[in-house]
């Protein structure tokens, strides 16, 4: 299991920013919170599942065992979460209607 972070330093309020994923959505979350990143900053509706990072915590990130990985396979990264994230909403509709 692994974390990731891209190059992107996308400009947006002042500041550049990256992404953050990993191989599962636990292990993501549990990082984000060692960077101090709380989780209603995880954006569970984007194309690709990811937090964003300034370029200071993406430095971070990396001396903490963070990979510094291309686009390309942050998007393989981030489809994976996907998956995993729509089978979780697969699972509590399941649950919900058993209670029904």
């Amino acid at each position: 299991m692994a974390v990731y972070v891209d190059n992107a330093r996308i400009a947006w309020r002042g500041r550049h920013w990256c992404h953050l994923v990993a191989d599962s959505l636990d292990e993501l979350h549990g990082f984000a919170t060692l960077l101090g990143l709380k989780r209603g900053w995880f954006q569970a509706q984007a194309s690709l599942p990811h937090y964003d990072v300034t370029v200071e915590i993406r430095d971070i990130a990396l001396s903490r065992g963070a990979v510094a990985v291309d686009g390309r396979t942050l998007v393989i990264r981030g489809r994976q979460l996907k998956q995993e994230l729509q089978a979780q909403r697969v699972r509590q509709n399941s649950q919900l209607h058993l209670f029904e």
